[in-house]
């Protein structure tokens, strides 16, 4: 997917996001993040937005804190989070295809990078803002999209150091998507996991579905999907995959 689709969305869910919490209220539970209220959601990712958006503007070359959310409540709440999601979109679409900056995983540049992980980000929390509505399910993710988050958290996040996922016994967990030409064969170990995007191989479970509902699956909001083979390769997956 290209920076302007994920730009897009970044805007789409953003927006969803603030509506749907808003709608909730600041005290409403948020289901799919145990221990949360709405106020909760919306100060992690506001400041997760104002975080990113310091890169894109300020060019930070390195790691840097990510700031507090400032002490309100209530309507107050959803426009400060309204307004940093406009400023991360504004920043996104103003930065140079060439800028320098700090980025944690691979990407064709820093600027395709945060267009990334900020679409994917705002996504997964849009659906835990929509959880605090009690809907039945969550509104439909594109299936492109989520076949592109998929690959972000299997060959992005957990092929970093700090992944939980570890098996004492090597084993094969192999992901497929049900509605996109899309799929991933995962080799845990004691090291971090491998990931590439084929089929090749025998895999010792198979988790499989429409890319929407892996995509949040995989996240851990939503049960995981049809499961074929060892299950216990799946249970490792649901009990530290945790980001």
């Amino acid at each position: 997917m290209d920076i302007a689709t994920h730009i897009a969305a970044l805007r789409t869910e953003g927006r969803l996001l603030a509506a749907d919490a808003e709608a909730a209220g600041p005290d409403a539970a948020v289901s799919t993040c145990p221990g949360w209220q709405v106020r909760d959601l919306l100060r992690h990712t506001g400041a997760v937005h104002r975080w990113a958006t310091s890169y894109l503007v300020e060019k930070h070359t390195s790691g840097r804190p990510m700031g507090a959310a400032p002490d309100v409540d209530g309507d107050a709440l959803v426009a400060w989070f309204r307004e940093g999601h406009e400023l991360l979109v504004e920043a996104l679409e103003e930065a140079p295809d060439d800028l320098e900056c700090w980025a944690f995983l691979p990407a064709p540049s820093p600027r395709a990078f945060w267009a990334r992980r900020q679409a994917h980000e705002t996504a997964v929390h849009r659906v835990d803002a929509e959880s605090a509505l009690v809907r039945p399910e969550p509104r439909t993710l594109d299936s492109a999209f989520a076949a592109d988050g998929i690959d972000e958290l299997l060959r992005g996040f957990h092929a970093r150091d700090r992944s939980r996922v570890r098996s004492e016994e090597p084993k094969v967990l192999r992901v497929r998507t049900t509605d996109e030409d899309a799929v991933w064969t995962v080799r845990l170990s004691e090291k971090p996991p491998v990931t590439t995007p084929d089929a090749e191989g025998e895999a010792d479970c198979e988790i499989s579905g429409p890319a929407g509902r892996l995509y949040l699956a995989l996240w851990n909001r939503l049960p995981l999907p049809d499961i074929s083979g060892d299950a216990a390769v799946a249970r490792l997956w649901r009990e530290t995959s945790g980001v």
